[in-house]
């Protein structure tokens, strides 16, 4: 069976043809809420082109950057050499800060920010496997050293942990019936381009209207491929530890599950006082480490929308660091 037959016909084409890093979205927001000077260390925990970093190096502070996408960090050191050792580059994931600062000899961070997602960059390079409207190998790992990529899951995962993934990660209501025709098909050849799996999916899905069926499955498969969520969930805590009294922690999302994750652990960490049925009288919260600056979260203006459409799912999150130890 030819998955690809006919499927260019329906697909459109991309305006934009080009692989440059999508703009910094909140760049302004950000500088304004960590408050960037010179001899304050800021860590870029998801570097990317290397927007905010630039952003953040402009007001003068030092930025230790972080990327697992090899390609963002040698894009960004040419991008950025200007600024000297003010400008650190560093080929990790943000969930392995303990061993970056430790490996630099760095204590303690006077800000930082993640900007939780794909870029640009990434998804319209058919070759990283990311791009629904790009046939390549289907591929969608972050760090192309990562030894399990989005074909292998799709090959090899069993009938519910393929349905757990398109439903937990990508919300998508025909997670089972997508995850039936899948292994229904692989038995008959392996599952091998983006193309591949774009066909299965509206096969099942049919288009209608401007959203690309696939969207949802391959959102849960990158997730699934870079653990995305257990990444996010181990960064929160390890960079909360290393930051200084009084530094800021910001956080940009694009996806309600990442949102409502970092929503929660700054709330849990940021409430004085916390309550319990059985409890007498509410109690001080011996998790608070946090102050609060975002009660609701920052999100991205109407002007910004209509200059980089990508802005519109956007959501900012700010805490700053109020004690040194939990």
């Amino acid at each position: 069976m030819n998955f690809t037959n006919n499927l260019l016909l329906e697909l459109e084409e991309l305006d934009d043809e080009s692989t440059a890093y999508h703009t910094p979205i909140l760049a302004g927001d950000v500088a304004n809420y960590l408050r960037p000077a010179p001899g304050m260390l800021i860590l870029d925990g998801t570097l990317g082109g290397g927007g905010h970093s630039a952003r953040l190096l402009q007001y003068g502070a030092s930025v230790l950057a972080i990327d697992q996408d090899p390609d963002a960090i040698a894009y960004a050191k040419a991008r950025l050499n200007s600024h000297g050792s003010r400008f650190r580059p560093v080929q990790a994931n943000f969930r392995q800060i303990h061993e970056v600062l430790d490996s630099l000899n760095v204590q303690k961070l006077g800000g930082a920010l993640l900007d939780i997602g794909v870029s640009s960059r990434q998804l319209e390079n058919p070759k990283r496997g990311f791009a629904i409207l790009k046939d390549g190998p289907l591929d969608m790992r972050m760090d192309p050293s990562l030894p399990i990529s989005a074909a292998d899951i799709v090959n090899t995962a069993s009938l519910s942990e393929l349905t757990r993934i398109f439903r937990e990660y990508g919300q998508e209501p025909r997670a089972l019936h997508i995850a039936s025709r899948i292994v229904a098909l692989r038995t008959r050849r392996s599952i091998a381009t983006t193309f591949d799996l774009v066909a299965i999916v509206e096969s099942v899905v049919p288009r209608h209207g401007p959203r690309q069926p696939a969207t949802r499955t391959f959102q849960a498969l990158r997730m699934a491929v870079n653990d995305e969520l257990g990444a996010l969930q181990d960064g929160l805590a390890s960079i909360s530890t290393r930051l200084a009294r009084g530094a800021r922690f910001a956080v940009i999302t694009f996806h309600s599950l990442e949102d409502r994750m970092v929503k929660y652990f700054f709330r849990e960490h940021s409430k004085e006082w916390i309550d319990r049925p059985e409890w007498p009288a509410p109690r001080l919260n011996p998790h608070r480490i946090f102050r609060l600056l975002t009660p609701h979260p920052v999100e991205a203006s109407r002007e910004e929308i209509q200059n980089n459409p990508r802005a519109r799912s956007a959501k900012l999150r700010v805490v700053e660091r109020i004690q040194e130890k939990p």
